[in-house]
């Protein structure tokens, strides 16, 4: 699919950024077995990879306002556009030497995500989509997968580490779901979980505590997959809450009625 100006630029960008890591993860694999362990050289490569971003980017589009991870937010002299991008997300598989990360791009535009942008550089796979085209995979059309019955679907979560408080009530939420499902898979990426729901790998995906950069790109890949998402509290708000549900049509439903606290 040729896509927009802006969307060939947040490939071009995405793509860019992960010639670096996959250099940066290369030299992970050496830091695993040194004293000193790969955690700052990792974060630096967060970091970098978020500079070099935003300078493309910023370079390309001077007006539009930048979110990140790393740094504070730019406010554009443009207010209605604004770049919202996680550089490296699965920073703990990425530091453990894990091949399951990605870089995800997305534009915002008066509060809603016109583009996104998902790449996944160890697989070259460039997960992407803008309003009403569709999402692609490389130079595939993507769907969400057709299953009607919960017990053949298989879906992703996060699940709380290090003391986070969710922990409770997610364990409530896997022991109504597991039994009723083909499965939950735990991959630690967010960004490729959501990818991988509009590829259809995935029939769904529910996690709370993400951040704005983690999903912004995959909430539109999703929708434009034909997946249904949603807040995961009725009248939340996905991007500011960072809680989100979202399946194939056919199942949404009865997954959510599953995984929604009555």
């Amino acid at each position: 699919m040729a896509g927009s100006a802006n969307l060939n630029v947040m490939m071009k960008t995405a793509r860019k950024a992960g010639r670096g890591l996959l250099k940066d993860f290369g030299e992970v694999e050496n830091l695993q077995v040194s004293t000193k362990g790969p955690g700052d050289f990792v974060s630096r490569a967060d970091k970098a990879a978020e500079a070099m971003i935003k300078e493309e980017l910023m370079h390309a589009r001077p007006t539009y306002g930048f979110l990140g991870e790393e740094g504070k937010e730019i406010e554009g002299d443009d207010p209605t556009r604004r770049w919202i991008v996680d550089p490296l997300d699965g920073t703990t598989n990425f530091l453990h030497g894990l091949p399951h990360w990605a870089v995800s791009i997305a534009l915002e535009h008066k509060g809603q995500i016109v583009a996104g942008v998902i790449y996944d550089p160890v697989k070259d796979e460039m997960f992407y989509a803008e309003k009403g085209s569709g999402a692609w995979m490389n130079e595939s059309r993507m769907r969400v997968s057709g299953r009607h019955r919960l017990i053949e679907s298989i879906f992703a979560t996060g699940l709380p580490f290090a003391g986070r408080a969710e922990l409770p009530e997610t364990l409530q939420t896997l022991a109504r779901l597991l039994p009723a499902c083909a499965g939950v898979r735990r991959f630690g990426a967010a960004a490729l979980d959501l990818a991988y729901v509009a590829a259809g790998r995935y029939d769904g995906f529910w996690e709370r505590g993400l951040h704005a950069w983690d999903i912004a790109a995959g909430i539109l890949i999703v929708r434009e997959a034909g997946g249904i998402i949603e807040p995961l509290d009725r009248d939340g708000d996905i991007l500011n809450d960072g809680a989100l549900i979202c399946a194939n049509e056919p199942i949404f439903e009865t997954f959510a009625k599953v995984i929604r606290p009555s």
